[in-house]
């Protein structure tokens, strides 16, 4: 049976639900991340301002020389994360295979779920029709036969789009004359030295294939294959592959690791919550580290499979305190490793003190999921929170 791959891409997501939620800010150049005056980036903007050039990841410096009379506000998490909820649950409806890329991105594999919807095509409408009517937010949908041209599809015609590409003549004839990025797996660097050998468009690797394949080797071949519309990835239900992290930019660097320290155990707190609500466990947990020269480092470790804050916190810690003591400009944490079970045994450092820990633990989650994510804290991250803003 051939595949039907939908790929669905919410337009401008954060700035979006600002929109939806203050109508005075609709038809305004909007940008999500930084203020000004604050160093950071942008986490995205609405298509007025995207106009002016500015664009996700970009320094907040930069996004604010082209577009100095933007509306600048910092993000809201847990309204996008509500938001995202709701948009989740609509797509699950079609199919159990849904791979989350993002709060606002994801594959969904209906190739034995299509008939029973009337046909992908359909499953497509109604989605945009669901998420419109139910979150009052436009979204782009693509539907191909495969994953590159049911993402190549939904990006055609945005925002607010629907496209099919059906075979893999379509997917060429579509983008032969484009620059090779277009392709899955072209990132910067791979596409410098394809340009350097004057390979740019997607018609100069079909005409140079033996020069793609002596300068990149296998991911030539791998280059070759998407090129020709040939792609048999998977669409893998999120938890089995993705991870979770989270990371905070200082507007100073930072020298005080004890400071550090309180920032890890806040954001240790917020992984948590988000993975206990995904009902799943992390077996490696990340440290990632910005100094202020822009060097970037991560130290993992990995381990018992676990999803409380306490041990995810500990374990960032020790890898921490192990690093070169300079100053830092971003620290995060992530995980990966997942597991719908944690295959722990209990030792007897679980039982007493330990146990306690994690009941509380379980008490102060429920507490969260029935009343908000802030509404209760431990008295170390109250301390921590106190000292880290």
């Amino acid at each position: 049976m051939d595949k039907v791959i939908i790929h669905i891409d919410m337009d401008a997501f954060y700035a979006a639900v600002e929109v939806r939620d203050n109508p005075d800010l609709a038809g305004k150049p909007l940008i999500i991340g930084a203020l000004p005056h604050e160093r950071g980036v942008v986490s995205t903007c609405s298509y007025e301002a995207r106009k002016y050039g500015v664009r996700s990841a970009m320094s907040i410096k930069e996004a604010y020389r082209r577009c100095p009379n933007g509306i600048y506000m910092h993000p809201n998490p847990e309204k996008y994360k509500r938001a995202s909820d709701r948009i989740h649950e609509i797509w699950s409806d079609y199919t159990d295979l849904v791979e989350y890329i993002s709060l606002d991105e994801g594959y969904l594999d209906v190739t034995g779920t299509a008939n029973s919807f009337g046909g992908a095509k359909n499953i497509g409408h109604e989605i945009k029709s669901r998420v419109k009517n139910e979150t009052g937010l436009s979204c782009s949908v693509g539907i191909g036969y495969s994953m590159m041209s049911a993402k190549l599809a939904s990006e055609e015609k945005k925002p607010d789009g629907f496209f099919e590409i059906p075979t893999p003549e379509a997917l060429k004839s579509l983008i032969i004359d484009r620059n090779v990025r277009i392709i899955y797996g072209i990132g910067q660097k791979t596409a410098e030295i394809l340009q350097k050998a004057g390979i740019r468009t997607v018609r100069d690797i079909y005409e140079n294939r033996q020069r793609v394949i002596s300068l990149l080797g296998n991911h030539g071949l791998k280059i070759l294959e998407l090129a020709d519309g040939r792609d048999d990835r998977e669409v893998t239900p999120y938890a089995e592959v993705k991870s979770i992290g989270k990371e905070h930019t200082f507007q100073q660097d930072i020298t005080d690791f004890g400071y550090l320290k309180d920032a890890l155990l806040l954001i240790a707190g917020e992984l948590s919550f988000d993975i206990r609500l995904k009902g799943i466990y992390c077996r490696t947990i990340t440290l990632k580290i910005t100094y202020g020269n822009m060097r970037a480092i991560t130290r993992s470790k990995s381990g018992d499979a676990t999803n409380r804050a306490d041990e995810i916190y500990h374990t960032a810690g020790e890898m921490l305190d192990k690093i070169e003591k300079r100053p830092v400009r971003l620290v995060g944490i992530s995980l990966s490793g997942f597991t719908k079970s944690a295959p722990r045994q209990i030792s007897f450092e679980d039982i007493g003190s330990d146990d306690r820990k994690g009941k509380l633990e379980n008490m102060k989650f429920e507490l969260q999921r029935k009343y908000g994510g802030n509404i209760v804290k431990t008295g170390s991250e109250l301390e921590a929170e106190k000292r880290f803003k």
